[in-house]
């Protein structure tokens, strides 16, 4: 079960860049409903470094998991900051989930 001292752990993980495995998010103790909801399949562009995934420091060019902006935003509005707002403002994913953490820092 989710609570606020492991919802604001899984926060300060995130980046807005990363990818997380299902079963890391299981690890976590993320609900299942969530990742349920969240997961995803993504596609690596090759031509592109910033677009390619890697996992154990190897290209791939599939990957199913979560991405973490996503996660902040869902843990964010566990925590009761309306995170529709910040994500309309802040412009990119690493914006995005740094404005998570100051709302939620700011309660």
């Amino acid at each position: 079960m989710l609570h606020r001292m492991l919802a604001l752990s899984l926060l300060s993980e995130c980046t807005g860049d990363d990818l997380w495995s299902i079963e890391y998010c299981r690890q976590r103790g993320i609900p299942e409903a969530w990742i349920e909801e969240l997961l995803d399949g993504f596609e690596s562009n090759f031509a592109r470094e910033s677009r390619t995934i890697y996992v154990d420091k190897q290209r791939v060019n599939q990957y199913e998991g979560i991405r973490d902006v996503d996660l902040a935003c869902k843990l964010g509005e566990f925590l009761g900051v309306d995170t529709t707002q910040i994500q309309t403002r802040s412009g990119n994913r690493h914006r995005t989930v740094r404005a998570i953490r100051e709302a939620v820092e700011e309660g």
